[in-house]
């Protein structure tokens, strides 16, 4: 069985032997409910440290009181097994009370970066990220954590607060692993229904012909616009946003003449999925 620690003592202490060996270090932050989107984080971690660790934590503080933090997928047993299958070194399984003991009141925010588009539609969700992956990357220390590029706004924030805070880690991110048909794979995609199901890889669709758009010189918000148009048109039930947007400050862009990004947010059922591709 993979080992398995609990307290922030325990992770710290099994890092600092291997830091003592002279061995790097990888991070694989996780909620569980792994598919192979988040094993191509830990195979990359992998690939580039000699040690990879995982953690296993499913933070409340980024869930709204309307959101589904009781009936987000929880699969410990299938998770275990696919991280020993991958040969992690470490899992990181923390009790909420660990991570956020009693009288804590620190909460860390990227201002501008984690207000718009997923900040906008989801308050207070950056603050919940940003806090717990600042607490996960000092109380590790790692040479490298590695994201999906699935959140793409989520990397960028990640980015910058360990930027601006001296975290001495690099953030790494890894391209978005998809189903056959072009749906990004997420742990809730388990709320589609069969009928869901066959709508949803329009959203990558339609946001990789925005994207082949607007790199052949076609206008940011009027092919916005017409990909808000197809989305609704092929069944999705309401759109939080299908935008263009700067690849690294996420602002608004008219064209493709710098690095842009399409990004989108829609909900099928109780699924909200969301997806970016680069221009």
């Amino acid at each position: 069985m993979i080992k398995t620690v609990t307290t922030i003592a325990d992770l710290r202490s099994e890092i600092r032997t291997w830091r003592q060996a002279g061995e790097t270090v990888g991070l694989v932050p996780t909620m569980g409910a792994l598919h192979e989107g988040h094993l191509a984080l830990v195979r990359q971690s992998r690939a580039k440290t000699m040690r990879t660790a995982a953690t296993l934590f499913v933070n409340p503080k980024q869930f709204a009181p309307h959101e589904d933090l009781a009936t987000y997928p929880r699969e410990e047993a299938d998770d275990l097994a696919k991280l020993e299958k991958e040969r992690v070194d470490l899992l990181f399984k923390p009790e909420a009370s660990e991570i956020y003991p009693p009288g804590h009141a620190t909460k860390v925010m990227v201002e501008g970066l984690g207000d718009i588009l997923e900040g906008e539609c989801r308050p207070g969700f950056f603050t919940g990220v940003a806090t717990v992956v600042t607490k996960l990357l000092v109380q590790a220390l790692p040479d490298a954590a590695f994201f999906g590029e699935k959140d793409y706004q989520q990397l960028q924030v990640i980015k910058r607060l360990a930027r601006d805070l001296d975290i001495p880690v690099r953030i790494e991110g890894v391209a978005t692993v998809r189903e056959a048909d072009g749906l990004a794979l997420s742990s809730r995609n388990a709320y589609l229904n069969q009928e869901e199901r066959a709508i949803a890889p329009a959203l990558h669709g339609t946001i990789a012909q925005v994207a082949e758009n607007v790199g052949r010189g076609s206008g940011a918000a009027e092919q916005a616009e017409w990909g808000l148009e197809q989305l609704q048109r092929a069944g999705f039930a309401k759109v939080d946003y299908l935008t263009v947007r700067d690849a690294k400050t996420l602002e608004e862009v008219a064209d493709a003449s710098r690095p842009a990004r399409v990004l989108a947010a829609a909900w099928l059922g109780k699924a909200r999925l969301i997806d970016n591709v680069a221009v």
